[in-house]
Parts: C-alpha cells; structure tokens; sequence
C-alpha cells in the first residue's frame, strides 16, 4: 500500500511534552495490535459536520481509505455547518439503515434527540470530536470518540505564543460556544496564556460556520480597538485564519506581521499552506487526521461485532514553517508509523 510522506521532525527541538514520538520520523505503532477481523459486507455512513472544515475532510479521507482496505461501503452526509443541517443528515442516515454511523466533527449534546434515535436503532456509533470526553464509552450512546487531548492541544498552542511573544503578548482568542470542546479549548488556552503572565485582550465568540462573512470585519473591529497591543490571534480552528487575511493586508500588515495566528488544531491542508508561505498563520497544532480516519473504522468494527473499545489516544504535533520545509510539497500531518499495515494486520486483510 502507498505510504505518504511522513511529517519529518517538525521543529524537533523545541516539541512541547506529549508530542513527541507522533512527530518524529519513522516512529513505532503505539495503537492496538489486536482485535476482531473484519466483519464482512457492511455499510457505514459518515455524518460530517461541515465538509468545508479541513479536519473533518481530513479525517472523512482517512475513512473512505480505511474502508476500501476493510471491504465496506462508506456513505458520506455533509451537515454543511449548521445545527439544522446536521440533524438532517442524520436523519437521512438513520433511513439508509446502515450497520454503523460515524460522527465526524459536532458535538454530540447538539444533536441528543436526534442521536437517540440512532441508539434506538441500534445503531453503532463511533465519533470523531463528539465533545470533551475523548476513548471509549462517550456520552449520546457513542462507542468511541476518537480525538487527541485536546488540553494538550490547547496548552501548545498557547504555550508557542508565550515562547513566542514573551512578556509582551496580547492574545485575541477565537471560539465556538456552539461545542463544549471548542469552549474547553479556549478556556484552557487563556488559562495557559495568563498563568504564564501573558494578557487575553479579547475573547471572542464566534460560529465556525459563519467565518467566511464574519472573520473579515471582526478582525478589522479588533485592529481598530486593540491597535499593536494586538500580537497573537489563537483559536479553536484553522477555519476562522482562512478568512482573516485579507483583512490584515487590507490593514497594510505583512503576511509575516502581527497578530501572528497560531491555532490549536486540526492541522488543515488550508493552513499548512499559510503556515508554509509565511501569509498570515504562523503554527497550527496538527491532529493526525487521516490515521484516526482509520481508527474510527476499527473502532466500529469492533463495535459492530461486540466487542470491546481499544481506547487509543493519537498525540498531536507542532507544526512550523521550519518544520514544514523539511517535508517538501505535503500538506498532511501523517505520522511515519506503519498504521495502515497494522490495521490491516488486526482485519486480516
């Protein structure tokens, strides 16, 4: 099977405590090396929160890729960004009575009543970043909610600002009161920021789905109000950086100026770009999105066949442009493990 090109020592020195071995070259497996076969002529589909998001496409790959090798049909909703379209889509897949449903990238107590007509279908479910608790047995009838930590996640965002900025930091952090996790992430991000003697300027929140109209005058409103003491932007997702650009520039700030953006995850190929260019985001803190897209189809199989979580947690990693030059043209965080053969060892396939 063709392997992709690894993340090769992203900014290697200086990877916070919890990264490491996920970033480095050629890392062993540290997943499950055991579990049920496949369970043969199954069809699953994804309920994607919004297609548009990089990590939700980036782990919905790693899924259809995972099913290919697994032997499983895959059909994949777009709930395209709202709370309306996703109970939608969850209701169309409720009625493809399939053998197994995939959350991808909403928050579970969102969507309960909707959720439990799944679980009252007896339905399996697996999720990616279904809310705060993250492995086996999550909340809403969910067999696994496959994520990173996302406090670490949080804490090396925050942490590179501070390493970044000193002293002087003025932090504007973006958030999404729309899921608890995004909520979480921004807490721990401003509690990292002030406990470390830095200044949240602002917290701002606003939807993920609304970014493309709102990011544009939202980060003018900011410039005018906090002028330089603006020196950091950080935020729950790469999503809310891919609108604030033109902005800044319009502003006359360089794509390497300040605010220098910095968000704690997923790791989209959108920000790789930027982050690579040097226009307008500085890090991202990368989620290996296409091996959970993989971990999401073996914990269902297990689910499906009965048997238990594996309870496998993936570690994130710092992603610089110093990092990314080493990697020559890939726009992914895959970690150089051999995932896919091990998976497919545990499957017998």
């Amino acid at each position: 099977m063709k392997r992709k090109t690894c993340l090769n020592a992203i900014l290697a020195s200086t990877i916070l405590a919890g990264l490491g071995a996920a970033a480095l070259a050629e890392t062993a497996w540290d997943g499950p090396t055991t579990g049920p076969k496949a369970a043969e002529g199954k069809s699953i589909v994804v309920v994607a929160g919004d297609l548009k998001n990089g990590g939700i496409l980036g782990v919905t790959t790693g899924v259809e890729e995972a099913a290919e090798t697994i032997g499983w049909d895959v059909r994949v909703l777009d709930g395209a960004g709202s709370i309306q379209g996703r109970t939608a889509a969850i209701g169309q897949a409720l009625a493809l009575k399939p053998d197994g449903m995939i959350i991808n990238g909403f928050d579970a107590v969102e969507q309960q009543a909707a959720l439990e007509g799944v679980v009252g279908a007896s339905i399996p479910m697996v999720a990616w970043h279904s809310g705060p608790k993250i492995g086996c047995d999550a909340p809403g009838g969910i067999f696994a909610n496959v994520s990173t930590d996302a406090m670490t996640v949080s804490e090396v965002a925050a942490e590179w600002a501070m390493g970044d900025g000193g002293d002087n930091v003025g932090a504007v952090i973006f958030t999404d009161s729309t899921y608890q996790i995004a909520i979480d992430k921004a807490d721990r991000i401003k509690e990292t920021i002030e406990a470390a003697g830095g200044t949240v300027l602002e917290y701002v929140d606003t939807p993920i789905a609304d970014t493309s109209s709102r990011m544009g005058p939202l980060t003018t409103s900011l410039l005018q109000k906090h002028g330089d003491s603006w020196t950091h932007a950080l935020a729950i997702n790469d999503l809310y950086f891919d609108f604030m650009g033109p902005a800044l520039a319009a502003a006359g700030i360089p794509g390497d100026g300040s605010p220098k953006a910095g968000s704690a995850g997923d790791g989209s190929e959108a920000a790789f770009q930027r982050i690579r260019g040097g226009q307008y985001q500085t890090i991202t803190v990368a989620e290996p999105l296409n091996l959970q897209g993989w971990q999401l189809v073996d914990e269902l199989n297990r689910a499906i066949q009965g048997e238990a979580c594996s309870g496998y947690v993936t570690s994130p990693a710092l992603v610089t442009q110093e990092g990314l030059a080493k990697l020559g043209d890939s726009n992914q965080f895959d970690p150089d493990s051999p995932y896919r053969e091990a998976y497919s060892d545990i499957w017998g396939k």
